[in-house]
């Protein structure tokens, strides 16, 4: 099942730097993990903001949470989730990948 996922980062102000710098390594081997484990199918990066939205594949939403909740930097993200249905007029359907 595939899900739109919008997160937002919101990290206090005068939070710890070092803290920072050491969330931001293991969030990118989060990201890297579950992308290798085809969760994070997709992430793109909402231009000057702390946000960003990605295609997640997952089987079912409690498997999506787990998979969200993991995240190094989960306790500072506000997250909205939607779930994915196909569209029968997909320009994109029955077209090769």
């Amino acid at each position: 099942m595939e899900f739109l996922v919008d997160i937002e980062l919101i990290w206090p102000p005068g939070g710890d730097p070092d803290l920072w710098v050491r969330l931001v390594a293991a969030e990118t081997e989060a990201a890297r993990d579950l992308a290798a484990r085809g969760i994070l199918k997709k992430l793109w990066r909402i231009p000057g903001t702390m946000k960003n939205v990605g295609i997640w594949q997952a089987a079912n939403g409690t498997v999506l949470h787990e998979a969200l909740s993991s995240l190094p930097f989960f306790p500072w993200l506000t997250i909205t989730v939607r779930p994915l249905a196909a569209h029968p007029r997909d320009p994109q359907a029955g077209k090769p990948a």
